[in-house]
């Protein structure tokens, strides 16, 4: 039976962490506005604490979104998790999110707190989020780098203080799949509670891991991946939205799950938060990127002209791709694309003159990075 992943969106905080960036309240409104509109089941709007303007904007994503619950960060500190239950009051479905720090380094070298010192913040911090809402999320940050004995402790005590989600952070990019599945097996043997709740996996891009860590956490028994459009964020990144939506999607059956996320908005929802975060896609990004359908080889071409899913693992039309499947004409082209190109533009050339045409379209070829449709029509002009 297919079991439901939730996809908790983390552009507008985590995403917005990313250097460079800085959403105005209409942008994190009317991108929140999208994910809401695309069925995405928690909206991550930001860290109130951080400024008047940020719990603004906040609260504007929290008086605005209608179906997906929205969510606040927070420390477990007490102002923190305060900002957090102010910026939400509007809100439908409010969620806090608490933090605090887990593995050694970060205790010793920037919290500068004893574990006894973290478990007595997790605790506080949850049961004050709890008097906001009932839908608390809790995050031990670099959980991944942790001691796995401690993390379990405070995972309990997150759990026992009213904790319903519980995120594990790879918040370096640090772990490889197979261990971060191991990790996720593990704490859910030795926290039985854990099976009441919700698991989360929060994959940083540092390696370059983040999609491929999120399944292997789906396939480990996660229930909630946190993502970021385009995979904008602290450094290296976030795990991207559309990846790993759509990854679900092609082996949703595989790992017996899915999501709720309708992807026929997501080219259109890529295409804002490029604009708005000044962050441009990547030509060979995943799914959104430029060149991601389109097809440059004579070998692939050929392919896709006779069948589409010969060299395409998904039909650009499901995520409401502008332009499709796309033939490139250069130097490694071969006939097929030529006389593919060709007769898109309405263009006859009988007998001798295709033959003729196409010597003249490799010559140019030879030279250039890719030979356009101006560029066909005079190759193909009566000598």
């Amino acid at each position: 039976m297919s079991e439901r992943v939730f996809v908790f969106d983390t552009t507008l905080r985590d995403g917005e962490q990313a250097a460079g960036v800085c959403f105005s309240r209409r942008d994190k409104v009317e991108i929140a506005a999208r994910l809401d509109a695309l069925r995405v089941d928690v909206i991550e709007a930001g860290f109130p604490a951080a400024s008047a303007a940020e719990l603004a904007a906040v609260a504007a994503v929290a008086g605005e979104v209608k179906s997906a619950a929205v969510c606040a960060l927070a420390r477990a500190v007490a102002g923190d998790v305060d900002a957090a239950g102010q910026a939400l009051r509007g809100a439908r479905r409010p969620r806090i999110h608490v933090f605090v720090n887990s593995s050694d380094v970060q205790l010793a070298q920037q919290l500068r707190k004893s574990r006894e010192d973290v478990l007595q913040m997790a605790r506080a911090g949850v049961a004050r989020a709890r008097r906001y809402t009932e839908d608390v999320e809790f995050s031990p940050m670099d959980a991944t780098r942790a001691n796995f004995d401690f993390v379990a402790e405070v995972v309990q005590v997150a759990l026992d203080a009213g904790a319903t989600t519980i995120n594990i952070p790879d918040t370096v990019g640090w772990i490889l799949p197979d261990r971060l599945a191991a990790l996720l097996r593990g704490l859910r043997q030795r926290v039985p509670q854990l099976e009441e709740a919700v698991l989360s996996f929060h994959g940083q891009d540092d390696l370059g891991l983040a999609t491929a860590n999120c399944l292997a956490a789906v396939g480990a028994g996660a229930r909630q991946v946190e993502l970021a459009v385009n995979g904008i964020g602290e450094r290296a990144g976030n795990a991207a939205f559309e990846e790993v939506v759509m990854a679900l999607r092609v082996h949703g059956a595989a790992l017996g799950v899915h999501s709720q996320v309708d992807p026929s908005g997501i080219c259109e929802l890529s295409r804002l938060v490029a604009e708005r975060s000044g962050m441009a896609v990547p030509p060979n990004k995943p799914v959104v990127g430029r060149n991601a359908f389109r097809h440059a080889s004579g070998i692939h071409q050929d392919g896709v002209i006779k069948c589409r899913e010969t060299y395409e693992v998904l039909d650009p039309a499901s995520i409401g791709h502008p332009t499709g499947t796309q033939i490139v004409l250069g130097k490694l082209s071969g006939r097929a694309g030529f006389a593919a190109r060709v007769s898109a533009l309405g263009i006859e050339l009988p007998g001798d003159a295709f033959s003729q045409a196409f010597e003249r379209f490799q010559r140019l070829a030879d030279e250039s990075r890719e030979v356009l449709d101006e560029d066909l029509r005079e190759i193909c002009l009566p000598v």
